[in-house]
């Protein structure tokens, strides 16, 4: 299997001391939580299991919460570029290239693709909000801006029951060793 590269941004927003994420429903986590109430659609593929509509699951345990992210598609863009194209299009802030600072790279989806991720780390503040965000509809992107308080963070990190990639884990631990420490001292 082929896939693009990756990028994502961990935004935090200064004044209102909250990180910005993007809820969105992924088909993927869908089909695997309805795999768990009917396992013979997946495994009868022979047959036709269809689900009758009036038993099909609700769309929301098909959401995830997810950093600001997109795939690395457009020939000639810089890797900051893109994830600067992608927090103006999913969460609308203008942030200046300058305000862009890589985190890391690392091979994501390794067991199918290996393709290579880089976080990025971005601060916003509301002088930078120039439309809604949302995502491009016509790309099939319906994104919700959830903001997350940076008080809560680890719990929310933590909490098992809301569904998560590493990806925001991992941005928000390391945001906790980089820049909170600096926080507190002010």
């Amino acid at each position: 299997m082929r896939t693009h590269d990756s990028v994502s941004v961990l935004i935090f927003h200064t004044i209102r001391q909250s990180f910005i994420l993007v809820k969105q429903f992924r088909p993927a986590i869908y089909a695997y939580e309805l795999e768990k109430y009917y396992p013979q659609v997946l495994q009868n593929n022979d047959q036709d299991c269809s689900i009758p509509p009036e038993n099909l699951l609700p769309a929301k345990i098909g959401i995830s919460y997810e950093l600001c992210s997109g795939i690395v598609d457009k020939p000639g863009l810089t890797l900051e570029d893109v994830a600067r194209q992608e927090v103006l299009e999913e969460c609308g802030y203008d942030v200046p290239l300058s305000n862009i600072r890589k985190i890391t790279s690392y091979r994501s989806g390794v067991g199918v693709t290996g393709s290579l991720h880089t976080a990025f780390y971005a601060e916003v503040t509301d002088n930078m909000k120039v439309t809604a965000g949302g995502g491009q509809p016509e790309e099939g992107e319906l994104i919700e801006l959830v903001e997350i308080p940076l008080m809560n963070a680890m719990a929310f990190a933590y909490n098992e029951s809301i569904p998560k990639p590493a990806g925001v884990l991992f941005g928000l631990m390391w945001f906790q060793t980089n820049i909170a420490p600096s926080l507190q001292m002010k």
